[in-house]
């Protein structure tokens, strides 16, 4: 893998998607493309929001994200 790989610079940027997908605009739809629209933007915020959590480490070329899915009371 390329060394200048920047695991932390990855995940900066997928925090910054999370927080884009709140910004996200509804654009002029009703009914079930609306219903759609706002499904995916929920999928996508945690998507992004979940890699933006996670810690990186790059081994041997292998990149390893790990995400604590527990709730923060059980961590």
């Amino acid at each position: 893998m390329d060394d200048s790989f920047d695991a932390a610079a990855m995940i900066e940027r997928f925090r910054e998607r999370a927080a884009g997908v709140k910004r996200r605009n509804l654009p002029p739809v009703a009914g079930d493309e609306r219903k759609h629209f706002l499904d995916q933007a929920q999928l996508d915020f945690q998507d992004f929001a979940m890699i933006g959590d996670a810690a990186a480490t790059l081994s041997d070329g292998i990149l390893q994200l790990t995400i604590d899915l527990r709730p923060a009371d059980s961590r």
